[in-house]
């Protein structure tokens, strides 16, 4: 009789001897205490492959930040199989992990089945990595391939546990998107927040290449994101503190553009190169790291990953509140004029059921102030309103079937119907915007029915809860789930669907 096949849980779960013989010994056969602490992870996938990821680092917390690796290249071996016994192989081979790169693997596989889930692990010096668990994007042309798809953004790590990234691969998603914020530039108490701090967070503010280097690497020690990164594969995009703090291309928040926040752009930037599932065309070139992308999930739905920190120009209004006149000015941009220019040819040659645009910053209006007066914020769309007006015409222009904004940073849900005018409450809804809040970010809080906002009656839906958002996407709707987390200040909290929301094919905006 065949042998029983394990419990996928219990795969991936944690490290497993499974099929150890079928991998050979390494030239990393001289690392002796585990080197895979890091986890392991999947991104970007193709029809026919996938990045594998993973890091050595046997002592993660090193002070040089390389992770008490020698100073020398190591061999990692990667297997992938069609079964959690990997006793169907389909692809392996051997990468070598350089101390340039942090001894970082990133495999770009290719020539695998569309559609179809994977298995894989890594080996080095006789230990074994955990299992993931992986899949390539469906067919060019399939459209029945149903995507469901988790977003997550802000993990601040002493705000609180990451227990939401556990309750993602709980949720068995095809694909997980990070808008941003995986870390925290911040040193020990930087951040502080209403209900303490959960765990301290090693070192002081991140500048150097060392101290980012360790605070990726703390963050990746937790157990729940290790399980998130290989239940699915990710796509990632930054926000601001990857680097820090409401950077706006070469320019800091408070000194500008300066040589020395110049240097350090660069530091952040190979760091969270080193850290990340990324493909090779994501390698940093100085201070530049070409980011923005786009993700094909068949005929179903395109992803157009966007960079809204690289090369906008400088927060309007001194940064502070608006508007001013400077935010409307159609020489300023959130996106840069080449990014842009990709984005609208991207709509243009969509044939998707749904465009996805997935990015950091709230899209549609959000006016602060209760009355006739009108007060926004500078780090948003809200600053380069000009940019807003360019790509909502740009998809409605293209003839986008049904464009769906995911967004990120601002620590709450929201449910928001996205117009062209939205000083008039009239004016019809040409999309929507789904926002996710954050994992941790803003530490414990509580969450009440939302009455509607008068000053934004494009807002359907917000909640200041922690948690996470979840999709589910056919060729007829997309549905929006808002998961929540009661607490965030101890682990293992449950998550439920606050609310849910549908667009359906061809209605623009939320039911």
């Amino acid at each position: 009789m065949p042998a029983p096949r394990p419990n996928r849980r219990t795969v991936l779960a944690g490290g497993t001897a499974l099929g150890l013989l079928a991998l050979t010994p390494g030239a990393g056969a001289a690392i002796t205490a585990d080197p895979f602490t890091l986890g392991i992870a999947s991104g970007d996938p193709a029809p026919d492959g996938f990045v594998l990821w993973t890091r050595l680092a046997p002592s993660p917390l090193a002070d040089d930040g390389l992770g008490g690796m020698p100073a020398r290249p190591v061999e990692v071996e990667w297997e992938i199989a069609e079964d959690e016994g990997f006793a169907r192989t389909a692809r392996r081979g051997v990468a070598t992990a350089v101390p340039e790169l942090a001894h970082s693997v990133h495999v770009e596989v290719a020539g695998l089945r569309p559609g179809r889930e994977y298995f894989y692990r890594f080996r080095c010096g006789g230990h074994l990595s955990r299992t993931g668990r992986t899949r390539t994007a469906p067919a060019p042309g399939a459209l029945r391939s149903p995507l469901t798809l988790c977003v997550a953004s802000c993990a601040q790590w002493e705000h609180g546990y990451f227990t939401a990234y556990r309750r993602i691969a709980e949720d068995d998603p095809h694909l997980v998107l990070h808008l941003g914020d995986y870390l925290y530039e911040q040193g020990h108490l930087g951040y502080p927040v209403g209900s303490g701090v959960a765990r301290p967070v090693e070192g002081g503010e991140t500048f150097e290449l060392a101290d980012y280097r360790r605070r990726h690497a703390q963050y990746k020690t937790d157990r729940d994101l290790q399980t998130a990164h290989a239940t699915a594969p990710w796509l990632v995009v930054w926000d601001d503190h990857e680097l820090d703090n409401n950077w706006a291309d070469d320019h800091h928040e408070v000194f500008g553009a300066t040589e020395e926040f110049r240097r350090r752009r660069r530091a952040a930037f190979q760091a969270y190169y080193e850290n990340m599932p990324l493909r090779r065309s994501s390698v940093p070139a100085g201070v530049d790291l070409q980011l923005y992308r786009r993700i094909r999930w068949g005929a179903l739905a395109d992803l157009h990953l966007l960079d809204t920190r690289q090369y906008r120009s400088d927060q309007a209004c001194g940064g502070l509140i608006g508007p001013c006149g400077q935010e409307s000015d159609p020489t300023r941009s959130i996106t840069g004029d080449e990014q842009e220019s990709w984005l609208l040819e991207g709509f243009r040659e969509s044939r998707a059921r749904w465009d996805l645009i997935g990015q950091q910053v709230m899209m549609a209006q959000n006016d602060s102030a209760k009355g006739p007066l009108k007060i926004t914020g500078m780090d948003t769309w809200d600053g380069y309103t000009a940019s807003r007006d360019r790509i909502t015409r740009g998809w409605m222009n293209a003839g986008v079937r049904n464009p769906v904004v995911l967004t990120g940073d601002i620590h709450e849900h929201y449910a928001n119907d996205l117009k062209l005018d939205y000083d008039d409450p009239d004016s019809p809804a040409v999309g929507a915007e789904l926002v996710t809040t954050s994992v941790t970010s803003g530490g414990d809080a509580a969450g009440g029915e939302f009455e509607g906002d008068p000053d934004n009656p494009h807002f359907r839906f917000r909640s200041g809860m922690r948690g996470y958002l979840r999709t589910r996407i056919t060729p007829e709707e997309l549905r929006a789930d808002f998961r929540v987390l009661p607490y965030v200040s101890r682990p293992y909290a449950p998550a439920e669907t606050q609310a849910s929301f549908v667009v359906s094919d061809r209605v623009p905006g939320l039911r």
